[in-house]
């Protein structure tokens, strides 16, 4: 037994990477989280219990095959376990940094259900593939034969270029279309660098370009081009834009000066993180420095928020939740790494309006949890007479996202919409009912996680390269 490099879980336990402390975390905006040193991978990685019907790997939406990657790291064999882990995934060290593991992979680990502690999945993922570009492992993108097919992807977010690297490896022609002026999407603008520095996006869409990935950024659909001619161009269309209409909330002192929307605070730090002049956080009116902050919502866009508050010198953090810790839909491992970083959370609380312009505090209603709703949630109830106000200089609104009207934006009435107004297509293909046109990630699913939008996108080239396949069939 002393050779078996598994099955090591009895004897092993669960170990994290070392975290950096609070009290340094709050300095930067680096990564919390210190890489796995390759004994402690291979440790880690020999605690997989090689199950039978592996949970880990069903309940991953890309359906990586973890048991096999971390069997080789475990072996020492971490060139072949980076081919393995890359083989289903565009963006494994993104995923290993920022996917919800508690609720996926790990969740599910068959040694965590037994009381050892689950596989530290995540960080061995991550390591695999920073130890790989480290190594020039990871080789550029180069097509075998040039295609004549064209297609043009709106959206330069996780899902469009996850499809743009399964199309351009095919060898088609692939041009990527976005209203920023670096690809990446939220992956660059919305996720802080304390969860995804920003060099290991950049590196990723370094690759693109050098494999062929034509990019046009700062160009808005709708207004720099038209989807007509997007379309007029390619064999086919992929929107991939994702949802960035924030949801707002109706109550008494909406449109003050200090309320602010979370992707708008967000971007605004991540744009001063790349050297950017950002007049909106010079101002103070983006900058939590020097303020009392109040950050309302419960998923993990509102702990990005709190987290970069506390980063950027706010006086005190506090987060409004109408639930309570149980059935918030944001990382538990979030909420902790946050509470460690000072935020306070209020749990069962709920805005009923704001006071001042510019705002001087929020006015609070205390819940309580009643009946379950239609989703089986319970669902919240306001407690009379418990209403109080707590103080804030600025209040970063971070309720939810929702899709923007593109028929409306580009002019495409025929575009078809769900009544929540995401696009209707596939959820295996993407193909929606205008020929030769599709749809991927959250501008489908309504905000998800980015894990999935790449599984789309993955999906979606598919189909094109068999639509394509047919087509030259056809022609011979």
């Amino acid at each position: 037994m002393s050779g078996q490099p598994m099955l090591k879980f009895v004897t092993v336990e669960r170990d994290m990477p070392e975290k950096r402390t609070a009290d340094m975390r709050r300095e930067d905006f680096n990564e919390i989280y210190a890489e796995y040193a390759e004994a402690k991978a291979k440790e880690q990685s020999s605690r997989c219990s090689q199950c039978g019907v592996p949970y880990c790997q069903s309940h991953c939406p890309l359906h990586n095959n973890i048991p096999d990657w971390l069997r080789l790291t475990a072996e020492g064999r971490l060139r072949e376990a980076y081919e393995v882990s890359q083989a289903t995934n565009t963006f494994p060290e993104i995923c290993g940094r920022i996917c919800p593991q508690d609720r996926l992979c790990e969740g599910n680990c068959v040694i965590e259900k037994s009381g050892h502690g689950t596989v530290t999945i995540g960080a061995v993922e991550k390591y695999i593939t920073d130890t790989a570009f480290d190594q020039g492992w990871v080789l550029p993108i180069a097509p075998t034969q040039e295609r004549a097919e064209t297609v043009g992807i709106i959206g330069a977010g996780p899902g469009g270029l996850a499809a743009a690297d399964v199309l351009r490896r095919a060898g088609v022609q692939v041009t990527v279309y976005d209203s920023h002026d670096r690809a990446g999407g939220l992956l660059t603008y919305g996720i802080p660098g304390f969860k995804l520095e920003k060099d290991i996006v950049m590196r990723r869409n370094a690759q693109f370009e050098e494999g062929g990935v034509k990019f046009e950024l700062n160009t808005t659909v709708g207004k720099d081009i038209s989807f007509a001619d997007i379309r007029a161009q390619h064999d086919a269309v992929i929107i991939a834009t994702g949802v960035y209409k924030s949801r707002e909330i109706e109550a008494p002192g909406v449109g003050g000066k200090g309320l602010v929307r979370a992707i708008d605070f967000l971007t605004a730090s991540n744009r001063k993180s790349f050297g950017d002049t950002v007049p909106e956080f010079d101002s103070g009116e983006l900058n939590a420095e020097g303020k009392r902050v109040v950050v309302i919502g419960g998923g993990d866009t509102a702990m990005d928020c709190v987290r970069t508050s506390v980063r950027q010198g706010a006086t005190s953090v506090k987060c409004l939740y109408r639930r309570d810790r149980a059935n918030m839909p944001g990382s538990q491992r979030e909420v902790q790494n946050a509470e460690e970083e000072g935020v306070v959370f209020e749990w069962l609380c709920a805005p009923k309006g704001f006071v001042g312009d510019p705002v001087t505090g929020v006015m609070v209603q205390k819940m309580r949890l009643g009946a379950p709703d239609a989703t089986g949630r319970q669902a919240p109830e306001v407690i009379e007479g418990a209403d109080y106000v707590e103080g804030a200089d600025i209040v970063i609104m971070a309720l939810g996202f929702e899709p923007e009207a593109l028929p409306t934006l580009w002019d495409q009435p025929d575009l078809p919409v769900t009544r929540w107004g995401t696009i209707k297509a596939e959820f295996t293909s993407g193909a929606t009912d205008l020929e030769g046109v599709y749809a991927v990630g959250d501008i489908v699913r309504g905000a998800s996680l980015v894990v999935w939008a790449i599984r789309d996108g993955r999906d979606c080239a598919e189909a094109i390269l068999g639509r394509f396949g047919a087509a030259a069939l056809a022609a011979e």
